[in-house]
């Protein structure tokens, strides 16, 4: 392992990421469900998911901004208040059994969310030069400790007290305190200086270049088909009469799927270059539907599930990298902006859309839907491979 990448921020940073990622993990596992439960129309079960990465969404410009003129931590910071709110307001929506609470909740979420994604870029600004998608697969890494500790704190936590889920979201605000403190640790970069003689370009003009648009096209269409398979599969599962353990279980393994990988692929994507790795993302996905086309079994569930996460992360991270080459330091709070605002967008949409696919249309055409995307983003290779080489902004 090349370790004149990692250094404490790094190390750090990948902790911040292990536990927001633990605590989506657990709404991941557990929203949708408490959705069906709370909702009189069980087809927005899956609503208070989709506000949530709607609530990212919004939060991405403002947040980048925020961060841009303010600095890292104190944008942060304040996350991390919205995020202890959101885990109390959780905790009252379960005792009065309010759907509509519950989502406002999930709301102040979406918007902690919307900055603890920035610890990825973050970790290009402190790496070593010269090894920033090492960087970015690091810190992406802690979704592997998010792999055990979200979905078993779902599971254990769920009937610890009389009222489901109570213990949740109590497990939430604890997760929620141990990073703010770890944060706080982190030497964050101060807020741009402002009398950078770097050539800021227009927003059209950076995301008319064709390797901006692929990676776009790689992080937005990997986030959001992932998620609308993975947000519909808890009621899949739920429908085939599958226990809440089972849930827990493939999610577990789908989440290891998604950042196990994060230790060596900012390496594959040295030696083999971006564009390929993204590819084999694409590809990854493809199998987790043509297995969720064979079978309904506990075991589809979690072979489909690990290869979608396998491809998520060659699609993610793939996808960041190629972004940090397409923009200089005056542009990039903008284009990190335009870039999540777009991807999580997108992830929003599909969040809300599984529920409605699912109980209108069946698990079948959930999975069909997908299959377009993910052939435009392998076709978008193909593009870029008749393009001339582009170099960075930088």
């Amino acid at each position: 392992m090349n370790t004149s990448a990692i250094n404490g921020n790094v190390i750090r940073l990948a902790l911040a990421q292990a536990l927001m990622m633990s605590v989506n993990t657990l709404l991941l596992t557990s929203s949708s469900i408490i959705g069906f439960e709370l909702a009189e129309n069980k087809a927005l079960a899956t609503l208070p998911l989709a506000i949530q990465f709607f609530a990212t969404m919004l939060t991405s410009i403002p947040a980048s901004l925020m961060m841009n003129r303010f600095g890292r931590r104190k944008g942060f910071i304040f996350s991390s208040i919205v995020g202890f709110a959101g885990s109390l307001l959780a905790l009252y929506a379960i005792t009065q059994e309010s759907f509509a609470i519950f989502c406002l909740a999930t709301v102040l979420f979406g918007i902690y969310t919307g900055f603890g994604n920035y610890f990825r870029f973050v970790a290009t600004e402190v790496a070593p030069a010269g090894h920033s998608s090492t960087a970015i697969s690091y810190v992406l890494a802690g979704g592997v400790l998010a792999a055990f500790i979200g979905p078993n704190l779902a599971s254990y936590s769920k009937d610890i007290f009389d009222i489901a889920y109570m213990g949740s979201f109590i497990a939430v605000f604890i997760l929620y305190s141990l990073n703010l403190l770890n944060i706080l640790w982190i030497d964050l970069p101060k807020p741009m200086n402002r009398a950078l003689n770097d050539y800021a370009r227009s927003l059209r003009e950076i995301a008319s270049q064709p390797y901006f648009i692929v990676a776009l096209l790689s992080a937005a269409i990997g986030f959001s088909m992932m998620s609308l398979l993975m947000t519909a599969t808890p009621l899949s599962m739920k429908h085939e009469n599958l226990p809440f353990s089972d849930v827990a279980f493939v999610i577990q393994w789908h989440v290891l799927g998604m950042f196990a990988p994060s230790f060596f692929t900012g390496h594959l994507i040295n030696r083999f270059g971006v564009e390929k790795i993204i590819f084999i993302g694409g590809l990854l996905m493809l199998g987790c539907i043509g297995v969720n086309l064979t079978g309904t079994t506990l075991w589809h569930f979690w072979l489909a599930l690990f290869l979608l996460g396998l491809g998520w992360n060659f699609m993610f991270i793939g996808g960041t990298t190629m972004l940090t080459k397409t923009y200089n330091e005056a542009e990039k709070a903008k284009t990190q902006a335009l870039n999540d605002f777009t991807v999580f967008t997108t992830v929003a949409f599909a969040s809300l859309g599984a529920g409605i696919l699912q109980h209108q249309l069946g698990w079948i055409m959930v999975n069909i839907s997908v299959i377009p995307f993910i052939l435009i983003c392998l076709l978008s290779i193909v593009w870029l491979k008749t393009k001339p080489k582009h170099a960075a902004s930088v």
